[in-house]
């Protein structure tokens, strides 16, 4: 039994590093702005024509990693 609080012990300190880890880089890239001047949502909508999916769409949401 003590085998398994240490194993979900370890699974919620990994998955909380990597949660610091993952926002941290976020916080670090949402500063840099893109060359070419077009948004998340601009990338993405163009993505999908390039690919021939016009049926799907893209909405922006405030947040983060939303």
């Amino acid at each position: 039994m003590m085998g398994f609080y240490i194993l979900i012990g370890a699974i919620a300190l990994v998955s909380w590093l990597v949660s610091n880890k993952l926002k941290s880089k976020f916080k670090k890239y949402s500063k840099v702005h893109l060359q070419n001047g077009l948004s998340g949502k601009e990338i993405a909508e163009k993505m999908l024509a390039d690919n021939g999916i016009m049926d799907v769409q893209v909405i922006s949401t405030p947040g983060m990693l939303t």
